[in-house]
């Protein structure tokens, strides 16, 4: 109820002192919930804080020189990513380059309201994903998709996103920017307002020789920052960094049996190398027939499986909560489709579900766990370098 209503209500109203004292109360009351109402969506439709980025007086080492591509990614019998570097000779990852693209990945005046970042959705201590099933863009509506998780985004080398659709990982990071769902600011008004603050013509500077600030600049930036997201560290990678042969003791004994149904299962054929990235988009059989389409035929593309425990719920829709229930899937319930894609259709062609025991289950789950790289996800060179941004 509105004051004005409240209030004509009250004027209009001739019964005794006691209901009347009543009456007043419960129209204070309302008047209050409706003012507190108000006051929560203010609060919330506010902008967050904006402020410079405290940054080390020499940036991390984020280039290849610095911090190289770790050695058992390189040379591994579970496979090499070397062969998927998608990182082009005209955009190679320097220390002042990534550390720009590190503040313009956080700054929230990238989004046209200055609500919201790239970090936004893209959180480091969830693997630089989301738990949220749909993430809400800058005017706090829904997303179309679950967000995709950025580790190991360097090693994606046939297109980006759950769709694939950008081609280059320069190309990819400035389509959330400019959607009107997302972030939804024009390229130019981007650059005017960067170039306005006291500390974006310095870093650009350091990274690229000149102040000026330009669309290609912005997304060469972002895109050496999140090249630079390389998840390495897992309890998993810690039985290969041996410098010899692999060191399965480090895992417990349901782990191992999990990496092994990981890789007999045909798990391994789709997830690939040491990294466990998909080579492209494939249809997996979620649906016989999918509203998103994907890029095509109901095809997606996944990402690495690195963190994949702590940045739940999973699929390009977010539809499976647990780990658990993304394993009951391909074991029972993969879907007969058109299009589904070979590795998954049986000689007659029909599904070929996994058909694991409860035991294989709950083993592959735990080998999953395993790829949890918890230094990964407190890195400070990875995380918010805007202090105005920091919790008390």
């Amino acid at each position: 109820m509105s004051s004005a209503s409240a209030a004509q209500h009250m004027r209009l109203t001739t019964t005794s002192p006691t209901v009347n004292a009543l009456q007043l109360l419960c129209a204070s009351v309302l008047l209050l919930i409706a003012c507190g109402r108000q006051e929560g969506t203010a609060a919330r439709q506010s902008t967050v804080a904006l402020c410079a980025p405290a940054l080390p007086a020499a940036p991390y080492g984020y280039s290849d020189a610095d911090t190289p591509i770790p050695r058992h990614f390189v040379a591994s019998p579970v496979g090499t990513v070397i062969f998927a570097d998608n990182t082009p000779p005209s955009n190679r990852t320097t220390n002042p380059g990534a550390e720009l693209g590190r503040v313009l990945f956080y700054d929230v005046r990238l989004s046209a309201n200055d609500r919201i970042a790239c970090a936004s959705c893209h959180q480091q201590s969830l693997g630089f994903g989301d738990t949220a099933r749909f993430s809400s863009g800058f005017h706090g509506d829904h997303l179309a998709r679950h967000t995709m998780a950025l580790a190991n985004a360097r090693f994606y080398r046939y297109g980006f996103g759950w769709d694939g659709r950008g081609a280059s990982l320069e190309a990819q990071v400035l389509r959330p920017i400019t959607d009107s769902i997302e972030m939804g600011i024009d390229p130019g008004a981007l650059e005017r307002k960067l170039a306005a603050t006291s500390f974006y013509p310095g870093l650009f500077v350091g990274a690229f020789g000149s102040p000026e600030i330009t669309r290609d600049r912005i997304a060469a930036a972002l895109a050496q920052f999140v090249r630079s997201l390389v998840s390495a560290q897992s309890r998993f990678d810690a039985a290969f960094a041996t410098g010899s042969a692999p060191d399965y003791s480090l895992l417990t004994q349901e782990e191992r049996d999990g990496f092994h149904i990981f890789n007999s299962a045909g798990c391994v054929n789709c997830h690939r190398t040491i990294a466990q990235f998909a080579d492209t988009v494939h249809n997996t059989g979620l649906d016989s027939a999918s509203a998103d389409t994907g890029s095509g035929q109901a095809r997606f593309r996944a990402a690495s499986l690195r963190n994949i425990a702590v940045r739940a719920p999973y699929m390009h829709d977010g539809r499976f909560a647990t780990l658990r229930e993304v394993v009951e899937f391909y074991s029972e319930h993969i879907r007969a489709s058109p299009s589904l894609d070979a590795r998954l259709r049986g000689a007659d062609g029909s599904p070929r579900r996994l058909h694991l025991s409860a035991a294989q289950r709950d083993a592959l789950v735990a080998y999953l766990r395993t790829l949890t790289d918890s230094s990964f996800l407190r890195a400070t060179r990875f995380s918010d370098p805007f202090p105005c941004h920091q919790r008390p």
